[in-house]
C-alpha cells in the first residue's frame, strides 16, 4: 500500500514530511537521486532518462503512485513519460498542479476556458533547468488570464542546502529575490518552484515583504494527494514499509538528510 516519491536530492524530503503527517498510515518510499544532483542544471534529456529511471524503480517496489517531488523533473520529463505511456495501473503525478490550483482558485479538472483571477502579478522562483522549460507558465495559461510570470533562476540555492551551507543559501536567496524585485516591483505573490525551498520560506517571505503571498509546495501537495487519493484508494500500490533509497553515498545522504529534517533519517542503496 506504498505511495512513491521521488526527487532529484533532499528536496522531495519537505514533500515527504507533509505527506507522511497528512497520510501516517500509507508506507512511503523515497527515491533521492542523489548521485546525480542537481537535476536543475542538467539538459531536458538528460532529466528525463534519469527521472524516468527512477519512477520505473518505485514500480517496481510496490508503488502505483509516484509523485515527481521535483520541480525540474516535473518540468522536463513528466508531461513526456504520460506521452509516451504510462503502464496500466501506475500513475504518475507533478508537482506544479496543485501550485496552479491554489493559484488560480480551481481545481484541476476544471476544464473551463481560462479567466482572470484575482492575482496579476507572479514571481516565479525556481531552477534554471524549470524557468527555461516555461512549464510553469504553460499551465498557468491554460486556466487563467492576465497574469504577468516574472521568473528567476535561482543558481546554487540547490547546492547550498544539500551542502548543509545554509548561511550561503541565505544569502543567494537574497540575492535571486533582489533581482526578481528590481524586474517586478509590485508582486502579488511568488511561487517557491522548488521542493528544496520551503526550507528557505521565511527568507524568502522577509526579503519579499508582507505584502507578497508566498506559495510553498509541500502542505499543497500533500492536501492534492490527501484528496486524489480519497477519489483513487486503489492507487495506493502493494508495497507495506516506507523507506529511503538512495543512489549517492548511503552514510553522507542518511547524515545531510538528518540535518535536513532535524530528525534521523537512515537511507539505503536504491
Amino acid at each position: 500500500m506504498a505511495v512513491g516519491i521521488f526527487d532529484s536530492g533532499l528536496g522531495g524530503l519537505t514533500v515527504y514530511d507533509a505527506v507522511s503527517a497528512s497520510l501516517p498510515d500509507v508506507p512511503i518510499v523515497y527515491y533521492g537521486d542523489n548521485l546525480h544532483a542537481p537535476y536543475g542544471v542538467r539538459d531536458a534529456q538528460d532529466v528525463f532518462e534519469l527521472t524516468d529511471k527512477a519512477v520505473k524503480h518505485l514500480w517496481e517496489n510496490g508503488c502505483n503512485l509516484v509523485i515527481l517531488a521535483c520541480n525540474t523533473a516535473s518540468a522536463a520529463a513528466l508531461r513526456r513519460m504520460q506521452e509516451a505511456g504510462v503502464p496500466r495501473g501506475k500513475r504518475v503525478l507533478g508537482v506544479f498542479v496543485p501550485l496552479i490550483e491554489a493559484l488560480t482558485e480551481r481545481q484541476w479538472g476544471d476544464n473551463s476556458p481560462p479567466r482572470e483571477v484575482s492575482v496579476k502579478n507572479v514571481a516565479l522562483f525556481a531552477t534554471p533547468a524549470t524557468v527555461a522549460s516555461r512549464a510553469f507558465q504553460r499551465e498557468l495559461a491554460f486556466r487563467a488570464i492576465g497574469v504577468d510570470v516574472e521568473a528567476q533562476a535561482c543558481g546554487g540555492v540547490v547546492d547550498a542546502i544539500e551542502d548543509g551551507d545554509m548561511i550561503l543559501a541565505e544569502a543567494l536567496v537574497r540575492s535571486h529575490v533582489d533581482a526578481l524585485t528590481r524586474k517586478m516591483p509590485n508582486a502579488d505573490a511568488a511561487i517557491l518552484g522548488c521542493t528544496h525551498y520551503p526550507l528557505m520560506e521565511p527568507i524568502f517571505q522577509a526579503a519579499l515583504g508582507d505584502s507578497v503571498k508566498v506559495y510553498s509546495q509541500a502542505n499543497l501537495v500533500a492536501a492534492s494527494l490527501v484528496d486524489y487519493l480519497k477519489r483513487h484508494p486503489e492507487m495506493i500500490g502493494e508495497g507495506t514499509e516506507s523507506q529511503f533509497l538512495t543512489t549517492g553515498n548511503v552514510a553522507t545522504v542518511s547524515n545531510n538528510a538528518t540535518q535536513f529534517l532535524r530528525r534521523r533519517i537512515e537511507f539505503t542503496a536504491a
